[in-house]
């Protein structure tokens, strides 16, 4: 609504009116029509590029993760019953447009927590006791044996994958904990607008709330890279026995 490229459309249109002679009025009309055609194509576009949003239900995560994603919710229902009480304006239109962003932020706690939630649960589906256990026991081996060398080989990289695994799961609660604050802390200076009236600390906040959904993609991401990583593949073939044939 506010872009420059929209007030520069609707004031060249007006110019031009100007310039062609037309009546002030007239140049007005003209102009007005072209803000309205811009504000309506962007809107237009937008929904045609928005993609649909994933239904989000936090009961099918596991705590931790299931409180991250109730707090994001939470926050969101705030910042929408904020606009929804404000009368009509500037204002309210720019925060309305900051609100879609704020619902890509709870989208991607949303997949961040259900990135977690898949770690955790792959987390224990590895026996990582069982793995060090069998580990001391081959330490008195022979250690020139292939086999010996191989299944050591193999538990060692099973012991890998666990931790990159749980470091991953504590780093992500760490820093969703942060993202899920700072967001009520955004909400709250939305509040604080809203009873202001004044459209001066919109752009900051919309910048800011763009800056935090940048920071929970790239979050998702290293959640995602370390789940596809620790996918199971299939199994070593064991090395062969014997002397090849020359």
């Amino acid at each position: 609504m506010y872009a420059p490229t929209t007030l520069l459309a609707t004031g060249g249109v007006f110019g031009i009116g100007l310039i062609a002679d037309l009546p002030v009025v007239g140049a007005g009309v003209l102009g007005a029509a072209t803000w309205v055609a811009c504000v309506g194509g962007a809107a237009l576009t937008r929904g045609r590029d928005r993609p649909k949003r994933e239904r989000i239900d936090p009961f099918t995560l596991a705590e931790p993760w299931r409180r991250y994603v109730q707090g994001a919710l939470s926050a969101q229902a705030r910042f929408e019953r904020t606009v929804e009480t404000m009368h009509s304006g500037p204002l309210r239109e720019r925060l309305a447009s900051i609100g879609e962003r704020v619902g890509d932020a709870v989208d991607e706690v949303w997949r961040i927590a259900s990135g977690g939630h898949t770690l955790d649960r792959g987390l224990t589906t590895l026996d990582t006791r069982g793995a060090r256990a069998r580990l001391a026991e081959l330490e008195a081996a022979d250690p020139l044996d292939p086999h010996t060398t191989a299944t050591v080989s193999s538990l060692e990289a099973q012991l890998d994958t666990a931790s990159r695994m749980e470091q991953v799961s504590s780093t992500a609660q760490s820093q969703l904990r942060l993202l899920d604050a700072r967001l009520d802390e955004l909400v709250a200076r939305a509040v604080e607008l809203s009873v202001g009236g004044s459209t001066a600390g919109v752009g900051g906040l919309g910048d800011d709330v763009d800056v935090l959904v940048q920071e929970m993609e790239a979050l998702r991401q290293a959640v995602e890279e370390i789940d596809q990583a620790a996918r199971p593949g299939p199994p070593p073939l064991p090395p062969e026995s014997g002397t090849p044939p020359g």
